[in-house]
């Protein structure tokens, strides 16, 4: 029951089954059972049926007259169990690529894709974060072909990362189900969420549920956080990088009472060394310091069906960046030297409430309500920007099922509050958002070949109007070990567009908008519609499992604001009058070839054009053609749980267009088109025991860097300075080691 509870919070609205028979379901690796995600459970001769968690826990009604029941995953043996009582079931499957042998030798992936359901998520688990040196959000994603991830400009070693060839402000970020980063903590926030706090990560590509909002575009992205039940009582994670980047990390989690247990998480990074390897005056990388801390609560009442997070955060961040003899306390605001700080301090506040009916269990609600007061005092060069942006949201939840647990249903109402208060050059921007919205999901699944969803909601927003947003989602199983998936969905999000283009103020161009009497910067919201189709097939090869997978997404805008940089003299922006579109083909292979050993292979093509005042184009900065390759390795535990784990990754991009025309960049040393780019990551870990690991790496070992990124940087007060002609590496290899503690 209280791991019902827990998957009933922490996955607002996700589908709940009839429980009455609660159980986990197993898969034995080297004599250790290991929990098995996505399996079908349901009762013989009716269509009762839920599926197990990513933990491997289920819950399923029970009748007397439920007397078998059939437990099920693709490229396992199907088991049916008599059961004659509600009690709890733990069982473990086998692979039907071992059934002839004595020891099983499947395994979970650190990453996952489930067959069952109707949307296109990909599953990324906390052994997945540690292939790599993430030691923010945005660096979570190096070892996942689904996301792109690069820096944004030349001097703040901000990362950037993209989906579906579109930029982060096109997805919707969450913590938990509930959206943050967006507004002011676009450009930088996701770079505001420690690697070690986060537990999981959900990545959904396209269309996303109602349930969320009316915002995603491209995708969602959905951080799960660590558990102060379920995470270590202590755990110390120290970091140090060649790059000069030190970071700690510590945990404390303790229970207070048998309804109460608390978190007390702890941050800190730091880079105090200048570098300047490619000697154009300017630091490769910013100048540092972050302080994040965090307490989280958790309350859970199994008798009576409650559970709660409440959470309470606050965050410093301060950079500083530009020439390395810059002085803020005497060049800010002069032309003496060139110089940036970015100063960010943010407060959030946070709960969830989650409710199951101990007599209707299928009956559940939940309550998400958070607070935050974001403030960034900045300036770049002689352009100051500076953004205060107070927020609320709410959501309200409940789900029920019609008839059997073959229909289920979501519905609830939200509300957003968003206080915007800006400093431009010398302007000053301000406004204030708000909505009301209502909601409702119907889900059918037959437990066999057959699953869809489809949800609709509507909104009344004070800027932008009332307006409805629809959502499908649909997967079909035409044979074994197969899934075929259609969506599509509506989104609509009013631009930030100081915030979310924060490089244009390194750069000597002038800012236009060419407003046509919108409410938001004079300028319309964006509209746009996703549809996609994902084909995924599993199969055996060698008696190994591996499955491929194809997946097409297509982006129209109806309307958008153009962020034009063809003119060099210029950043202007507008609404669209034309066409702008992503198309996105991605074929993923993974393959399991021999014991411990893990292959994932990726192709994607990228065909993005937006109609821009000098005609239609392909958009800037995005490659046509990546190719991705990761391998992962570890052997086999000894019995205190220590082994050695190596990882690498290898990224190809090709080349990619920069904003202007042929002449202009022919004057500053560039071609029409960057040269492809290939880098390679790697990282050996070594497990002395399930306490205490060490771990040391490398970033870009083949030391690719991009020559003179930064345009006109001997003259950076000139006409034609620029840090925004980023393609790939600037800083060239950085080698970094650390270590793991943990007291369970």
């Amino acid at each position: 029951m209280k791991n019902y509870i827990f998957i009933a919070f922490l996955f607002p609205l996700s589908v709940f089954s009839q429980e009455k028979v609660t159980g986990k379901i197993t898969e034995n690796i080297n004599n250790k059972e290991v929990s098995l995600a996505g399996a079908n459970v349901y009762w013989l001769n009716t269509q009762v049926g839920t599926v197990t968690d990513f933990d491997g826990n289920f819950e399923i009604a029970y009748k007397p007259e439920y007397k078998k029941m059939v437990i099920s995953f693709v490229g396992y043996k199907t088991d049916t169990i008599s059961v004659n009582s509600p009690k709890r079931i733990t069982h473990s499957l086998t692979s039907t690529a071992n059934l002839d042998e004595v020891t099983v030798t499947a395994r979970q992936k650190a990453t996952s894709r489930s067959f069952i359901q109707a949307t296109n998520v990909l599953n990324v688990s906390s052994e997945e974060l540690l292939k790599a040196a993430c030691c923010n959000l945005a660096e979570s994603f190096e070892t996942n072909p689904s996301i792109d991830v690069n820096f944004s400009d030349a001097i703040s070693g901000t990362r950037q990362i993209k989906m579906l060839g579109l930029t982060s402000p096109y997805i919707l970020i969450t913590t938990e189900n509930v959206p943050s980063i967006r507004g002011a903590s676009q450009a930088y926030g996701l770079s505001f969420i420690p690697g070690t706090w986060v537990e999981s990560i959900q990545i959904t590509k396209g269309a996303g549920s109602v349930t969320n909002g009316f915002e995603s575009i491209a995708g969602q992205i959905n951080a799960e956080l660590q558990k102060p039940t379920l995470d270590d009582k202590l755990f110390v994670n120290a970091y140090g990088a060649g790059n000069g980047r030190f970071e700690l990390n510590t945990h404390l989690n303790t229970k207070v009472t048998d309804r109460w247990s608390t978190g007390l998480y702890i941050h800190g990074n730091m880079r105090d060394t200048e570098f300047d390897k490619n000697d154009d005056s300017f630091l490769d990388a910013p100048l540092m310091q972050q302080v994040n801390v965090m307490n989280r609560w958790q309350y859970t009442d199994t008798e009576n069906g409650y559970v709660g997070f409440f959470n309470v955060r606050f965050l410093n961040d301060e950079k500083q960046t530009g020439q390395t003899f810059f002085d803020p306390e005497k060049d800010r605001g002069t032309t003496d030297a060139w110089g940036s700080e970015i100063k960010t301090q943010r407060f959030d506040i946070s709960g969830k409430f989650g409710f199951v009916n101990p007599d209707i269990p299928w009956r559940s609600g939940g309550l998400q309500l958070a607070y935050s007061h974001h403030n960034q005092e900045s300036y770049f060069g002689i352009n100051d920007y500076n953004i205060q942006h107070n927020s609320l949201y709410g959501n309200f939840l409940y789900n029920t099922i019609i008839s059997d647990s073959r229909h289920k249903i979501k519905t609830g109402v939200s509300a957003t509050y968003d206080s915007y208060d800006e400093l431009v050059l010398t302007e000053n921007f301000s406004r204030v958002e708000n909505s009301v919205g209502a909601f409702f999901e119907y889900n059918f699944d037959n437990l066999g070949d057959l699953n869809f969803t489809a949800g609709i909601r509507g909104d009344i927003h004070n800027r932008l109007g009332a307006f409805i947003t629809p959502r499908f989602h649909l997967r079909y199983t035409p044979w074994e070990k197969s899934a075929f998936r259609i969506s599509a969905g509506r989104g609509k999000r009013s631009a930030n567009i100081f915030t979310e283009n924060q490089q244009l103020f390194a750069t000597s161009r002038d800012l236009k908008i060419l407003g046509n009497g919108g409410e938001i910067y004079g300028l319309n919201p964006e509209i746009a519609w996703n549809y996609g189709a994902s084909y995924m097939q599993g199969f055996n090869l060698f008696g190994r499992r591996g499955d491929v997978t194809f997946d097409f997404y297509r982006t129209d805008f109806k309307n958008q604001i153009v962020v034009d940089w063809e003119n060099p003299s210029e950043i202007n922006f507008y609404n669209l009058d034309g066409e702008s579109f992503s198309n996105n083909y991605q074929l993923e292979f993974n393959h399991n070839p021999f014991t411990h050993f893990d292959v994932r292979l990726a192709y994607k093509y990228y065909d993005v054009e937006t109609t821009y005042l000098s005609g239609k184009k392909q958009n800037p900065l995005t490659p046509n053609h990546r190719f991705f390759a990761n391998a992962s390795f570890q052997t086999h535990q000894t019995q205190k749980g220590g082994n050695w784990k190596f990882d690498a990754t290898f990224n190809y991009l090709g080349e990619q267009r920069f904003s202007g025309s042929e002449n202009y960049l022919n004057t500053i040393g560039l071609s029409e088109f960057s040269p492809s780019v290939s880098t390679l990551n790697a990282q050996i870990t070594k497990v002395f025991s399930s306490n205490f690991e060490i771990y040391v790496g490398g970033e870009n070992i083949t030391n690719v860097k991009q020559p003179n990124p930064i345009v006109g940087s001997d003259t950076p007060f000139g006409t034609t300075f620029d840090t925004t002609y980023v393609y790939g590496p600037i800083f060239g290899s950085s080698y970094y080691a650390g270590l793991r503690y943990r007291i369970n």
